[in-house]
């Protein structure tokens, strides 16, 4: 009983984190049509939508939709090359930090991958939370100069 309890407590933990990321997702990612906006927007925002898939697939037990949504996670598209420098010249000495969440990302979306494929559904949503939390540690540190940096918003 005690186990479940802890389950519970932790999906509920998960959804409010998703909740609050996917609202970041949405601000980070508005007017990704935007002729100045850049690549990385379009990233961000197909990022959220999967972990949004993600969260669907959580609380429907639905292991197969995690299964395949997890690797477009771990693997996903990265900006150009000519983006990709405007971005890590942002960076500066911190590009060792924004590289090391971005690995822990990659890593806990493959355990989310695997755990999915076991099935098991505690494995799942430990896994979910680390890369949520691999996600938020990234934003907390670099969204917000990002996003005043490129597109002059506050």
């Amino acid at each position: 009983m005690q186990h479940r309890l802890i389950l519970k407590n932790i999906f509920v933990n998960t959804i409010l984190c998703l909740s609050m990321a996917s609202t970041g997702f949405q601000a980070w990612a508005e007017d990704s049509n935007d002729a100045n906006s850049m690549e990385l927007r379009r990233i961000m925002q197909d990022l959220g939508k999967n972990m949004q898939t993600v969260t669907d697939g959580i609380s429907r037990e639905d292991w197969e939709l995690i299964k395949e949504t997890a690797p477009l996670i771990a693997d996903h598209p990265q900006p150009p090359f000519s983006e990709k420098i405007k971005i890590l010249s942002f960076i500066g000495s911190n590009v060792g930090k924004f590289r090391d969440y971005d690995k822990q990302t990659h890593q806990a979306a493959r355990e989310l991958e695997l755990a999915a494929m076991k099935p098991d559904g505690e494995m799942v949503i430990a896994a979910f939370a680390r890369l949520q939390n691999s996600c938020l540690l990234c934003h907390q540190s670099f969204r917000k100069p990002f996003v005043e940096h490129f597109y002059g918003q506050h």
